[in-house]
């Protein structure tokens, strides 16, 4: 029977007007038929009747099994999932605590695996399917790490791990090691240990996180500003001579971009304990009216003598939570060159300006909708996300950023009327929705 290559397509013949998209990334089958699309299991574990009549039935169940698996990481004798490793988690950074010391690494967006000294496994306690080859040379001694294939390859990296064949496409996959949990010590020994290994054992796809030590909060900023343009993810930071603690711990923290953006104060909010007397934190308003606090970046003076009520300040935060407020803001002081906030919030600052404020607006995505067309030599995606009344539209060629365009509706309903005539016009013209 037929196949196809990683990376390769196909068009087959359905019972519409235009064929679907048959094609294979990294192992991972796909097919533009709803029968595919419309499956609420993991998308490895998908076929339909193209695949099969592509591929052969016999493929088929071999690659996904005689039926859907409703768990994309079943255990190794088919039963429910094991009970997780012990993990050290990580906390959010809150912009405020010095971290000057710490050890400084880039955050990996790849699969979070725990080498327990036989095999890998996922948080929730599933194994990976790794070939034997890909584990010669790990040691007996647990593991804490990422598989990882490079920045921007999540999706693929998922794509391999999950698979229970053992494929060559594992070639592609390291793991890189940031810990050894059961070494005992600080966290210097615990790395030393697993650099000693790598370096006398030499083992072909087992590697150790590069860290080291933030100089400071210009330093943090400077390796943030030059991992997320080169397509990374963020930095985590490690408390020096910390234990490896199983949960979450303050002694973790990952560190994403700083933002900032203006809201106005509503309220000045007392404060408790060491605070007790004077400020705790303003309760302030975005221009969307969004309300929320601000408790962390204050001096003691500015606590003494907080902004006036009505006044304009400026905060930072890493990101906006599900319900477009930001989290761990912290106040930076009070912007008495504008009147309003209304033409001053922000969104997400490129890498090489990390901490700049830009015009765009602070809103809750609620709905975002991906479309992909791919026919002859052509691959490309098209996205939809709407925010309110607000519209936006990402296009581009599949595995880049692409370009963005937005446009403001004169109320929701206008809205949502825009998008449902953006998406019959893609999907007229062939684009089919991943």
């Amino acid at each position: 029977m037929p196949d196809l290559r990683d990376g390769e397509t196909v068009e087959m013949k359905g019972s519409g007007a235009r064929p679907y998209i048959l094609k294979n990334t990294g192992g991972v089958y796909s097919c533009s038929c709803p029968a595919w699309r419309n499956q609420s299991i993991a998308i490895e574990s998908r076929t339909c009747k193209h695949l099969r009549k592509l591929r052969g039935d016999a493929a088929e169940e071999a690659r996904v099994g005689t039926a859907p698996a409703p768990r994309p990481e079943p255990g190794a004798d088919g039963g429910e999932a094991k009970a997780g490793p012990p993990l050290l988690l990580a906390e959010s950074w809150d912009n405020a605590q010095d971290l000057a010391g710490w050890w400084m690494s880039e955050k990996l967006d790849g699969v979070r695996a725990y080498w327990d000294g036989i095999r890998l496994v996922s948080r929730l306690g599933n194994p990976f399917h790794a070939p034997d080859w890909f584990l010669e040379g790990f040691p007996e001694t647990p593991l804490d790490g990422e598989l990882w294939i490079g920045r921007k390859q999540f999706q693929r990296t998922v794509g391999i791990v999950r698979r229970q064949d053992r494929s060559d496409h594992w070639k592609e996959v390291s793991y890189v090691a940031f810990d050894a949990p059961a070494f005992g010590g600080p966290f210097e020994a615990r790395i030393a240990a697993v650099r000693g290994h790598v370096v006398s054992r030499r083992p072909p796809h087992l590697r150790a996180h590069e860290h080291a030590v933030c100089e400071g909060i210009e330093h943090l900023r400077a390796e943030l500003a030059r991992v997320e343009a080169l397509g990374g993810e963020g930095l985590m930071l490690r408390q020096p001579a910390s234990a490896y603690e199983v949960g979450r711990s303050i002694t973790l923290l990952k560190v994403k971009s700083f933002l900032d953006a203006e809201a106005r104060v509503l309220e000045h909010l007392p404060g408790a304990g060491r605070h007790k007397g004077r400020l705790g934190a303003l309760l302030v308003e975005l221009a969307d009216g969004t309300k929320f606090s601000v408790g962390t970046g204050f001096s003691d003076a500015e606590r003494e003598r907080p902004p006036a009520v009505g006044s304009l300040i400026t905060f930072r935060y890493q990101e906006l939570s599900d319900g477009g407020v930001p989290r761990f803001p912290s106040f930076l002081g009070v912007r008495e060159d504008v009147a309003a906030p209304s033409t001053l919030v922000t969104t997400a600052a490129p890498p090489a300006a990390v901490a700049a404020t830009v015009t765009a607006a602070v809103t809750a995505p609620s709905d975002r909708r991906r479309f992909e067309l791919v026919e002859g030599g052509s691959a490309k995606f098209w996205e939809v996300a709407r925010a309110g009344r607000e519209v936006t539209v990402r296009y581009g060629r599949i595995g880049t950023d692409g370009q963005a365009k937005a446009k403001t509706l004169p109320d929701e309903a206008a809205a949502l009327r825009h998008v449902e005539g953006l998406v019959r016009e893609k999907t007229g013209k062939g684009y089919a929705e991943v």
